[in-house]
């Protein structure tokens, strides 16, 4: 799956179109590496995203095949690391 379509399923950025323009002005990261809107993820990426100051690592836990309910929208990600 992309990255931005990932992003916005998990609800840790929320609009597609958010996530790749954040992809775009390079503040997402894969493994430690710049990430571009279309790059696929797999289970066990560490994806690194700056939102302003802040910087948040999420560790992919689950690749969703179609639309993800609000409520499981968390258990997509665990949280690695929040600065």
């Amino acid at each position: 799956m992309r990255v931005d379509k990932y992003l916005k399923l998990s609800r840790i950025i929320k609009r597609r179109t958010v996530a790749n323009d954040a992809c775009d002005a390079d503040r997402v990261l894969i493994n430690g590496k710049v990430a571009k809107p279309s790059k696929e993820i797999k289970v066990g990426d560490i994806i690194g995203v700056r939102f302003g100051d802040k910087e948040a690592y999420f560790k992919v836990l689950v690749i969703p095949t179609g639309n993800v309910g609000k409520a499981d929208a968390a258990s997509l990600y665990e949280v690695v690391n929040e600065i």
